[in-house]
């Protein structure tokens, strides 16, 4: 009897769960239901708002437009593909147009074995493609200097390339990170103004190689390999390229701008023995290959003064006999036989004007007076090889 009545008040209890959930429903959807039906938006009566007002003091700003399809005729008349197709040939596409469109006067020009880069256009708007050029191909920029127009990158490693397949292959996939480079460049980008308005621009190339330290040797250092003048010239042709110019007239512009080139500079000695570099330019264009020729050969350019025809240069002769030590430095035993490195010094290269049409270069000491060290003699030398 216990046991009946049990199961008959859980029973009871179960129809009552279930009634009240049932409730709770209906009215959960009538809640819901009001609620939307409350608040629901007739969007198809909405009015459209006035346009926003513009203050007096401020110019309304243009609207791009370049995506919009125009109206043939005038009017809001319907049109048809071809008629719309027919009034799109002939315009430039959204884009197409680069900073600087004058692609005809984009060129190369060479003199000796220098060339550069003549764009139309102010510094201020060649600056930011060229910089934007060096990025995406990859490098780093070491050094930006826009008021004086110069760009670096940093050292860009160049891997040997190991052929595929085999242990050596497999070798390369392995430990490639952990093997040391061969090469290493490094690009400098200078911009002069010139006098129609347009921009000059110059690339320098530095290149470092690792070689072996003796023949038996285990030990590899890098030291300074020649400027590579084709890879300067494939630079510049890039550049042109990203300035809008196509491939085909970029590529003869650098082949037309190769080949011998008449000797342009020479040593020649003065009436009290000094010696000065003799180039067949004028001042403008001495003056803009000297800059070049310090940038290739790795002269550290401290300032300059073009109103003077001064560059501010440090140079450390590695060709020169060690230094001297002193009598305290001989007594550091400690040291062994290393040979003391040779401190920079500073030097004037002077750029002024000679006979018509010829430029005369000379190397100064810091004190302004004519250098007649063995120094300053290979300073020359080295300058020739670069402007000759």
């Amino acid at each position: 009897m216990t046991y009946r009545k049990s199961s008959a008040s859980a029973a009871s209890r179960a129809r009552c769960f279930v009634m009240l959930t049932a409730a709770i429903g209906l009215g959960g959807c009538q809640t819901v239901s009001g609620i939307l039906d409350g608040q629901r938006g007739d969007y198809r009566n909405a009015a459209r708002l006035p346009p926003l007002e513009v203050p007096p003091d401020l110019a309304r700003p243009n609207a791009d437009t370049r995506f919009n399809v125009p109206e043939v005729g005038g009017g809001a008349a319907s049109t048809t593909f071809s008629e719309f197709d027919k009034q799109r040939k002939g315009k430039p596409a959204p884009g197409a147009v680069g900073v600087l469109p004058q692609v005809e006067k984009t060129r190369i020009e060479r003199s000796g074995n220098e060339r550069w880069l003549v764009v139309p256009g102010t510094a201020e708007k060649v600056w930011p493609v060229v910089r934007e050029f060096w990025l995406e191909s990859g490098f780093l920029l070491a050094v930006e200097t826009p008021e004086a127009g110069v760009l670096e990158t940093d050292w860009s490693e160049n891997r040997p390339r190991v052929a595929e397949g085999g242990v050596r292959g497999l070798f390369d996939r392995l430990i490639s990170s952990a093997r040391s480079t061969s090469t290493r460049d490094r690009f400098r980008t200078r911009l002069e103004r010139a006098a129609d308005g347009s921009t000059e621009i110059y690339v320098s190339h530095r290149g470092m190689e690792e070689v072996q330290v003796g023949v038996n040797s285990s030990e590899f250092k890098w030291q300074q390999r020649p400027s590579d003048v084709d890879l300067e010239a494939e630079m510049l042709r890039r550049i042109m390229v990203r300035f809008g110019a196509p491939e085909s007239v970029a590529a003869a512009s650098v082949a037309q701008s190769k080949g011998p080139a008449p000797v342009r500079a020479q040593i020649v000695k003065a009436g009290d023995g000094t010696s000065a570099l003799s180039v067949s330019d004028d001042f403008d264009r001495a003056w803009r290959r000297v800059g070049l020729a310090l940038d290739r050969v790795g002269f550290t350019v401290e300032d300059r003064d073009r109103s003077k025809g001064l560059y501010f240069v440090r140079y450390a002769d590695t060709d020169a006999a060690p230094q001297k030590e002193g009598y305290l430095s001989k007594l550091a035993f400690w040291r062994g036989d290393a040979v003391t490195p040779r401190k920079a010094e500073q030097f004037r290269i002077l750029v002024g004007n000679a006979d018509a049409g010829s430029t005369r270069v000379q190397v100064l000491n810091r004190d302004g007076a004519v250098d007649r060290s063995e120094t300053a003699q290979r300073i020359l030398t080295v300058l020739l090889e670069q402007l000759r």
